[in-house]
């Protein structure tokens, strides 16, 4: 009970009524008390209750003691020193309100009574005690039932927050993904529309350099004939002859004319590759050639594989075995291919930055047949590795180990969905740190193959 509440509910009450601890420290006092010592209630504030009594203070140390110890009402006699110095002896009758704790000490009500006063009000006073300690318990009841609802409460809030974080890292990796297939779908649709434009006139001048050769090969023919047949040629000619060096001109022309071929096939193969990795034809399940995504991807990532003054040229091995056509969604699995080998080059780059380069920078890619439903897939590297703590978080969202910018933490995830959810495959990750990393990629030939249980692992 505070000061407060005892004013409050001694209020009403003409008897004298002291609240203290069992330190003796005055906490409060009604209106009676304060008249009857002829002090003001604010005068009382701060007060020993050995300041207002003639005795000892030893003596009443051991009585508010027993008050403190005593589950039922304690009697004694108190002297009071009033403010005009004279004294007035009253009975009190203490009892404990809040027994002493470690916590805090003992609150103690004490009722005085004059010993010239009739006790007629004595049975009064005491059941509107047992009425005051009743009215405190239930006031200890309800703040305890209130402790506890506020408990229930805080927990459900945390249950509540909890859930809405969930759902909201649901909403934002959803949202991601979205962004993501927006943007591969739209570096899809530029890649091919560039390919189809570039095809076009790359095949106009392919199909016409055998003809444009042909004809410069019968002019040629017919120029070596003058030569041949036409002994007196007039000094101009002559001079222009030596001047444009005529039989260097007729052996270069065909050299020309062989690079242009090779020129012209090349952007031929590059548009083939462009298209064969955009595929925005085969967005439903198709049977592809495994090893054609493949090329194509390396084909996309050539200008990164090549040496620059940081680093090396990345040399990548290709070890192809004999694999059936696969039915899976080509342009997906061309999304996991360079998203697994972008991270290698990743590695490798960084190494190279770094000067920790111990060996010729490679990647390894290898293709079997496990048995006639499945076919792997392995691009391994001799970059840095993966660490224990990295390794274990490889596949979860958002989480990645590039500087901010370069990575979004999408790219394994993402590779993981596809190959695990999409086509009921599996995803390894196998690494030493400081002896480079694997991934190995296995799926179904056809989607009503033997199931193989669903699983991104990763293993060092």
């Amino acid at each position: 009970m505070t000061p407060e509440q005892f004013l409050e509910l001694t209020r009403v009450l003409p008897e004298p009524l002291l609240l203290v601890n069992s330190e003796g420290q005055l906490l409060a006092a009604n209106q009676p008390v304060a008249a009857i010592l002829g002090l003001r209630s604010q005068e009382l504030q701060e007060k020993m209750l050995f300041d207002i009594v003639t005795e000892s203070t030893n003596d009443m140390r051991n009585y508010l003691q027993a008050c403190s110890s005593s589950r039922a009402m304690v009697l004694g006699i108190i002297t009071l020193r009033k403010n005009d110095g004279q004294t007035l002896i009253c009975r009190s009758q203490g009892a404990v309100i809040q027994p002493w704790s470690p916590e805090s000490s003992a609150l103690i009500l004490l009722r005085l009574e004059s010993r010239t006063t009739a006790s007629s009000n004595f049975v009064l006073l005491n059941k509107k005690i047992d009425e005051l300690a009743k009215e405190v318990q239930k006031r200890q009841q309800a703040e305890e039932a209130l402790w506890k609802a506020n408990e229930e409460l805080e927990i459900r809030v945390e249950e509540r927050t909890n859930a809405v974080k969930e759902t909201l890292k649901e909403l934002q990796l959803t949202q991601t993904q979205l962004i993501q297939a927006e943007k591969m779908s739209s570096v899809g649709q530029m890649v091919a529309g560039v390919a189809h434009e570039i095809n076009n006139p790359v095949n106009f001048i392919y199909g016409n350099l055998h003809y444009a050769q042909e004809y410069i090969e019968d002019l040629l023919k017919l120029v070596q004939l003058y030569q041949q047949h036409c002994l007196n040629i007039c000094p101009e000619i002559q001079e222009q002859i030596e001047l444009i060096d005529v039989d260097f001109l007729i052996q270069d022309l065909t050299k020309i004319f062989q690079s242009m071929k090779v020129g012209t096939e090349r952007i031929r193969q590059i548009v083939k590759s462009l298209r064969n990795f955009s595929r925005l034809d085969e967005a439903e399940l198709k049977k592809v050639n495994i090893h054609e995504g493949i090329d194509s991807t390396l084909m996309i990532l050539k200008h990164r594989l090549e040496a620059l003054h940081e680093y090396p040229e990345i040399k990548v091995n290709k070890e192809y075995g004999k694999l059936p056509d696969v039915t899976c969604y080509p342009s997906q699995i061309n999304q996991v291919l360079i998203n697994i080998l972008v991270n290698s080059i990743d590695a490798l780059e960084e190494l190279a930055i770094n000067g920790q380069l111990k060996d010729y920078p490679q990647i390894h890619i290898q293709t079997e047949v496990i048995d006639e439903n499945w076919v792997c897939i392995t691009i391994a590297d001799n970059g840095p590795g993966i660490n224990e703590e990295v390794l274990s978080k490889l596949f979860d969202p958002f989480f990645t180990t590039k500087a901010v910018g370069k990575g979004s933490g999408l790219g394994l995830f993402v590779s993981y969905q596809i190959i695990v959810e999409k086509h009921g495959g599996q995803l390894s990750c196998f690494s030493t740190f400081g002896q480079g990393a694997k991934f190995v990629i296995k799926i179904p030939v056809s989607r009503g193959a033997i199931p193989c249980t669903p699983i991104a692992s990763v293993m060092s």
